[in-house]
């Protein structure tokens, strides 16, 4: 009997190293963070706006290593709680 010998396809996948996947998520909770609120001329009231989730968004669609997507979803969602009570972002002031 002749064995045959199969041609086995192998699929290289890409993989991150650990230094570059543990930035990009510093990055996305850095990001996450920023809000804009604008706040009218007494300060009586603000409408804030989730700026960095956002950009976080834009940036995790368009991302090539697209294994760890739904991880950088719940990091820039946790973020941007953060972020909106401990008040950091920028603030413009609205004339009437």
């Amino acid at each position: 009997m002749l064995l045959m010998s199969k041609t086995v396809k192998r699929k290289y996948t890409q993989t991150e190293a650990d230094g570059a996947f543990f930035l990009k998520l510093v990055i996305y909770l850095i990001v996450g963070f920023q809000w804009v609120r604008l706040v009218n001329v007494d300060a009586t009231k603000q409408l804030p706006l989730p700026v960095g989730l956002i950009i976080g968004l834009i940036i995790a669609s368009r991302d090539k290593f697209k294994i760890d997507r739904k991880l950088e979803y719940v990091i820039l969602l946790i973020s941007m709680l953060i972020g909106f009570w401990s008040q950091v972002g920028i603030y413009l002031r609205v004339l009437k």
